[in-house]
């Protein structure tokens, strides 16, 4: 019997005296042809297939096919990946382990074994996105959020801590620790993984999959790691393989150096403009070129987290010297460091100067043409040069008042005695958030350097800006400290807030009440500055139109400008304490002095702060909670609820019903984003959600937001396409979550609109435009539509995680032929539409659609089938990934 490739490949390997188990990519050449020119990432997926190479999930012709990629750069085969384990957040985090409960419930309803309902890939969850911003610009405002927090979330927490115990291989990263991108990069990843299998000491590369879509910024350590919605992320960790198809590879090339003055969140906001405009949705990114040399890890992780605002799949950065003395400084044993060195050299893994794989396509930057940047004022892609952020501002504002045809006029509002002007284009919020940049020393200790330059000039923040400071780890906090930089932070009102995403996610707080009525009075277009890498539309706070990503030197910047039509470039920022003109690159911090501060920064501060990561306050740790299998639902509860989604499953799925006489619930444009309809940010009181709140006790004042009542579908529900910013074509000129119940004509919440449809036994379909789904990787946005009776999307294109997460719901996602959308067909709403012969559905297949419209006339549309693998058409036909999964532990 002849070997198979998994057996031909297996050697060891010994790094300084311990033996390593591995599948060898050089022994897999010698059957498989010369792998050199494979880029970094493929060899990676093809180290994954060798190793789980098993006749079925994986066969030889997959193998063959992802070296045979070389040919043509392009293959078009569906593989099955298994990464090495799952990372989540809190928000995406609850509805998963609430999830896992229910399949518990449900295995136990229909006779199985719940303790097969368990992980078997290590899962991390950081609760990193529960603060909020109420507290700031004073020494007590983290105690007061991380209070608040507790008070808050106490629920969600019990639960958590629960699911610590009852499940195996999870482990919970306690609330005020850190960003979980950030614990990743400094902590969790190992670049090369290894464990005992079978008696030996096997080594392979460290994979993931995560449930927020900024995972990929593990990538900067060599670590292939992009983000899946909650749902895959559940299979993943219970067995199942991730379904892909071999992606096409993308080289960037990078040269040259950044010029003085010139941050690595300009050079990201630039590649993400560059690759948008390329067209990498689905793709790998890999980048090479000798500017990778002197190219930082944290520089590297700033482009590689933004990967989900280029479209791509992942920005990967193959491993090399930089790589090892970033883990190194961070703490990494010296074991595990020679072992990441021994490992990807003999796997041909390394980047060496020069290297020049294969690509599908190629684009190439010289880091020295970069320029300072921000992006704004909705789309992180929509990158501005810094001198002409008054004109962008004025276009998105001149667009503002022409669709609400009302002057925009400046009011006046006391504060603290004093009297103010707030105009147009006031920055209220200026916050350094995100794990995009607070990761990154070089430009914290910038934002550091100008803060203090700015004091000593006399300048200050403008009193309507709402300043925070939110690090992705409490590393952050102690090389600021130790660089002496805090104390002008926090002069400038930038106090700690928390160690968390705080305002990129929604969580900027209220605004003072006064700056408010101004901004309603006046009907301001007022902006936030943040150095996230989100900025979409109603989602850094409801009252703020404009949102405009930046460096964290910048938004300090911006704060003492206090408005975006100030041309940062040519016009001052203020008077120093003579009355003379002070301009931004008069307080500017040198490259030495950033270096110099960078310095300060030392592996006993990584070593000090993640000692005792896992462990908690006090107060998470007095958190008491059950021993038991399976969880004690409150039927009481508004944060934590029994999902419905297993309720009437049996153990066998029933054949596939055909889709009769739909009608639309919301007729949507371009780019709608996961923001736009999963429930995010802050709950109004008069909105369905709001409304069920009231009715069940609680206050206002403690509604908390959509994120952290993920775990209550009946929120969750009222709140999908609730955003305040959605355009439902049904009802033109209306912003927000409403639509029309046909065939009325009377405008009312989509919510309750689904809800009469669904009395009356009536199946939905949402039409869209361009790039569905793109966005954060919310599985809400799946399961909230789905919860409504949503059967069936039909877009021009749909986002990659989104799509998937529509099949792991058992919706039907459908794609418009070229040139066909939903103007080209003049829909009103007013339409009912048939989908049958679904018994017959093929991946990628043609489906046809039947549209009949009011007057009672027939048009039959030949539509693309966007379930894309057979691995994803065996979730659709079960009804959705989790039910799949539950019947095969049955069938165990």
């Amino acid at each position: 019997m002849s070997l198979t490739l998994r057996e031909i490949s297996q050697d060891t390997l010994d790094v300084d005296g311990q033996r390593y188990h591995f599948y060898s990519l050089p022994r897999a050449a010698q059957q498989l042809g010369d792998l050199s020119r494979l880029p970094k990432s493929m060899k990676v997926l093809l180290e994954n297939l060798l190793r789980w190479q098993d006749g079925d999930s994986v066969t030889t012709e997959d193998i063959q096919a992802l070296v045979g990629w070389l040919k043509n750069a392009h293959a078009d085969r569906e593989i099955a990946y298994r990464p090495a384990r799952v990372l989540m957040q809190d928000f995406t985090g609850v509805p998963a382990v609430v999830d896992l409960a229910a399949m518990r419930e449900a295995v136990k309803r229909l006779g199985g074994n719940v303790a097969k309902v368990n992980p078997l890939s290590p899962v991390d969850l950081v609760i990193d996105h529960s603060v909020t911003v109420d507290r700031f610009g004073d020494d007590d405002a983290f105690e007061e959020n991380v209070r608040l927090e507790m008070e808050r979330n106490h629920e969600r927490y019990v639960f958590l801590r629960w699911g610590q115990k009852a499940f195996n291989k999870f482990s919970v990263v306690p609330p005020g620790t850190g960003i979980c991108h950030q614990v990743n990069l400094e902590y969790l990843g190992k670049a090369i993984w290894h464990e005992q299998l079978d008696g030996k000491e096997v080594a392979y590369p460290d994979t993931l999959v995560g449930t927020d879509s900024h995972t990929t910024m593990i990538n900067a350590l060599g670590v292939l790691g992009w983000g899946v919605g909650g749902i895959e992320a559940e299979a993943a960790m219970l067995g199942q393989p991730v379904s892909m198809l071999i992606p096409d590879v993308v080289g960037f090339k990078l040269t040259g150096k950044l010029q003085p003055g010139i941050t690595a969140t300009d050079l990201v906001l630039t590649v993400t403009q560059m690759l948008r405009k390329h067209g990498v949705v689905g793709k790998f990114v890999e980048f090479y070129g000798d500017g990778l040399d002197d190219l930082p890890l944290a520089d590297r992780a700033t482009i590689a987290n933004m990967a989900p605002e280029y479209g791509a799949t992942c920005g990967f950065f193959p491993i090399d010297d930089i790589t090892l003395s970033y883990m190194k400084l961070t703490g990494r044993s010296t074991e595990q460091v020679a072992l990441v060195e021994a490992y990807a050299k003999h796997q041909g893994m390394w980047r060496h100067h020069g290297d020049e794989p294969v690509f599908t396509s190629s684009l190439a930057l010289d880091m020295a043409t970069v320029e300072a940047s921000l992006a704004g004022p909705k789309r992180p892609q929509d990158r501005v040069s810094l001198g002409d952020v008054p004109q962008a501002f004025q276009q998105s504002n001149q667009l503002e008042v022409n669709q609400a045809l009302k002057p925009h006029t400046a009011v006046s509002y006391r504060d603290n005695g004093q009297q103010y002007e707030l105009k147009d284009g006031a920055v209220v919020i200026a916050a350094i958030t995100s794990c995009t940049n607070t990761s990154n020393p070089s430009v914290l200790m910038a934002a550091g350097l100008l803060a203090k330059k700015a004091l000593e000039r006399g300048l200050n923040r403008k009193p309507w800006v709402k300043a925070s400071l939110a690090p992705g780890s409490k590393v952050v906090s102690d090389y600021l400290a130790v660089a002496r930089l805090t104390p002008y932070l926090d002069k400038l009102g930038f106090n700690l807030v928390g160690y968390g995403c705080t305002t990129c996610i929604g969580n900027s707080g209220p605004l003072p009440d006064a700056i408010e009525r101004a901004i309603k009075q006046g009907d301001l277009t007022v902006a936030a500055v943040l150095s996230g890498n989100r900025n979409f539309e109603g989602r850094i706070h409801p009252y703020v139109k404009t949102n405009w990503l930046a460096s964290p030197p910048l938004v300090v910047a911006y704060a003492l400008a206090g408005n975006m039509n100030i041309n940062l470039q040519s016009e001052p920022l203020g008077e120093d304490l003579t009355g003379k003109p002070v301009y931004l690159q008069d307080i500017w911090p040198s490259p030495e002095e950033i270096a110099e501060a960078v310095q300060q920064v030392s592996t006993d501060m990584f070593r000090k702060e993640y000692a005792e990561v896992f462990e908690g306050t006090p107060e998470w740790q007095q958190i008491k909670v059950s021993e038991a299998a399976t969880y004690d639902w409150d039927g009481d509860s508004t944060y934590i609820r029994l999902s419905p989604f297993f309720d009437e499953m049996g153990k066998h799925p029933e054949a596939v019903k055909d889709i009769k006489g739909a009608r639309i619930l919301a007729i949507l444009g371009d780019s709608v984003t996961t923001d736009h309809i999963s429930p995010a940010g802050s709950i109004k009181a008069e909105s369905p959600a709001g409304r069920y709140l009231l009715k069940h006790g609680v206050e206002r004042g403690d509604f908390n937001s959509y994120g952290s009542r993920r775990g209550n579908h009946e929120v969750m529900m009222r709140g999908t396409f609730a955003n305040i910013r959605i355009r439902n074509e049904m009802v033109p000129g209306v912003e927000g979550g409403v639509t029309r119940h046909v065939p009325g004509d009377e405008p009312l919440d989509i919510y309750d609109a689904a809800m009469q449809y669904q009395q009356e036994g009536v199946p939905l379909a949402v039409i869209a435009g361009k790039e569905y789904g793109s966005g954060s990787s919310r599985d809400w946005a799946a399961k909230g539509p789905r919860l409504l009776g949503v059967r069936v999307v039909i877009a021009e294109s749909f986002e990659r995680i989104h799509r998937s997460n529509l099949i792991g719901m058992g919706i039907l996602p459908l794609e418009f032929p070229p040139g066909m959308t939903r103007k080209t067909l003049n829909l009103s709403g007013d339409e009912q539409i048939d989908v049958e012969n679904l018994t017959l559905l093929q991946a990628g297949g043609t489906v046809a659609v039947r549209l009949t419209r009011a007057d009672g006339s027939q048009q039959l549309i030949d539509t693309r089938c966007r379930i894309d693998t057979g691995n994803e058409l065996t979730y659709y036909r079960n009804d959705g990934i989790l039910h799949y999964v539950i019947r095969n532990m049955l069938r165990d």
